[in-house]
C-alpha cells in the first residue's frame, strides 16, 4: 500500500507543479526527478508482480480423477 500512496502523491505533485511558479529550468529539473521516481516505482511494481507470478507457477497443480472404477464399466 505504501507504493500506491507514493504514486498518488507523485501524481498530485505532477498535476500542481506547473502552477507553483518555479523558474523554467527548475521546473524541468523537478519534472525529470519526478519521472525518475515514477520509473523506480514502476520497476518495484514489476519485480513484485514477477515474484508473485513465479510463486503461483511454482505451486504443484495436481489433477485428481473423480471417476470410480464402477462408473467406467
Amino acid at each position: 500500500m505504501r507504493k500506491e500512496r507514493t504514486l498518488l502523491i507523485i501524481g498530485v505533485w505532477v498535476a500542481i507543479l506547473p502552477f507553483l511558479g518555479f523558474y523554467e529550468n527548475w521546473r524541468k529539473i523537478l519534472f525529470v526527478l519526478t519521472g525518475i521516481c515514477i520509473v523506480y516505482l514502476a520497476y518495484l511494481f514489476y519485480t513484485e508482480a514477477r515474484i508473485r507470478l513465479n510463486k503461483d507457477n511454482d505451486k504443484i497443480k495436481s489433477f485428481i480423477d473423480n471417476i470410480n472404477d464402477k462408473d467406467s464399466q
